[in-house]
């Protein structure tokens, strides 16, 4: 089991009068997105005297986040163990990715056209997903290939299924450590993204969401197989 210490900056002195609540939400999605850009791998150790040091905040509070993670399905406690980051199951991915194919082929089921300011943000993870293959940071990749997916979700204009698809997308990218091969794992679905994507630029929603959902079912056979 690895130890490892979340990068999470201090409270600023402006934000002293925030609640508890939204401390513990700032740590909540610190670690989520550590979690989703591939920095706390399963079974990182999430070591209370090193977190409240480097949030600075109190052990009530920080246990408070780790109860949260552990209840999005992030984390697990063991007795006399602590916190680790949650090793995901077979069963883990089919309930993924039912949430996924409900969530982003409903968000391509649409009739009115996608506003430019959405599209301009799904192209910049395409190309930044792009960016990283060249310079071989295929870590990158993947998080550039779920950003571009929460993108997509995004189209939903709901904050209740951002942030729902948001600890989707952390438990997507655990299962994404049980590749041995981060290269050949990734490559794959870059040039797919990249098709989708461009189905979506185009206005061709119907094929976007076929080659979409054709996508997903690939996606988790490919997942299942790591498992």
């Amino acid at each position: 089991m690895t130890t490892v210490r979340t990068t999470g900056t201090r409270t600023p002195a402006a934000s002293i009068a925030e609640t508890d609540q939204s401390v513990t939400d700032r740590i909540l999605s610190t670690v989520r997105d550590e979690i989703i850009e591939g920095r706390l791998l399963p079974g990182t150790a999430l070591v209370e005297n090193d977190l409240t040091q480097l949030h600075n905040v109190s052990r009530n509070t920080l246990r408070e986040a780790l109860r949260l993670l552990c209840r999005e399905g992030l984390a697990v406690h063991y007795r006399h163990r602590g916190v680790v980051v949650r090793t995901l199951t077979r069963h883990d991915v089919r309930d993924i990715y039912r949430v996924r194919r409900t969530l982003e082929l409903q968000a391509l089921a649409r009739e009115e056209p996608i506003e430019a300011d959405d599209l301009a943000l799904m192209r910049d993870a395409i190309r930044c997903a792009q960016e990283a293959v060249e310079r071989e940071d295929w870590r990158a990749v993947g998080t550039y290939s779920l950003v571009f997916h929460r993108h997509i979700v995004r189209l939903l204009h709901s904050a209740l299924f951002d942030a729902f698809f948001t600890t989707i997308l952390a438990q997507l990218r655990l299962v994404f450590a049980s590749a041995p091969d981060e290269k050949r794992f990734q490559k794959p679905w870059v040039a797919k993204d990249q098709r989708i994507f461009a189905l979506i630029e185009r206005g061709n929603l119907d094929k976007a969401q076929a080659a979409l959902a054709e996508y997903l079912a690939e996606s988790e056979h490919a997942m299942l197989d790591y498992l």
